[in-house]
């Protein structure tokens, strides 16, 4: 839960099949960078539950509400599909339609830990996407941790290049392409 003017933004999992499928908002959205990397923290504590996500897995920030009526609800985060492999999210997923947000989730046997004391450590990226020739600068924010809080890596940056970074490279091509 995370606090703003006494509303907060509230978060779900959702699973569906025995797997993460996403994560319902309620109250109101993250109103910045650092509210998102919050969001992400949560998120990755659950990547890195056994067994709940498979694969590296990209998720789609979507306003629209949940079908079924959720006092509060806000809108939706979406597992929309893996990154590689059969069913993987397609170059251009999401050009038609840009969300104001994708975010990857990778379980721990999907990454390195960049700190050798820890294992068993998920991680994730947000990519907010901005549109640099207004002066919407590209905002991202990453978390490496474990499902117990245990935080490996928290950063948020605004005004970047995607391409710095593999993760924001990835999303911003399932974005653009």
């Amino acid at each position: 839960m995370l606090e703003n003017d006494n509303v907060s933004v509230e978060v779900s999992p959702m699973q569906a099949h025995g797997l993460l499928s996403g994560f319902l908002v309620s109250g109101r959205w993250p109103a910045n960078t650092v509210e998102w990397a919050r969001f992400l923290l949560l998120a990755v504590q659950m990547a890195g539950v056994p067994g709940l996500l498979e694969t590296s897995t990209v998720f789609r920030v979507r306003e629209e509400l949940p079908e079924a009526p959720v006092p509060g609800a806000v809108g939706l985060v979406l597992a929309e599909g893996p990154v590689l492999g059969e069913r993987a999210v397609a170059p251009g997923q999401f050009a038609e339609h840009q969300p104001p947000g994708l975010l990857v989730l990778h379980p721990p046997h999907e990454i390195r830990p960049s700190l050798p004391e820890q294992d068993e450590v998920a991680a994730g990226c947000v990519l907010l996407p901005g549109i640099p020739h207004l002066g919407l600068e590209h905002r991202a924010a990453w978390v490496e941790a474990d499902r117990r809080g245990n935080i490996a890596r928290m950063v948020s940056r605004a005004g970047f290049d995607p391409r710095e970074d593999a993760d924001t490279a990835v999303l911003a091509m399932f974005l653009a392409a």
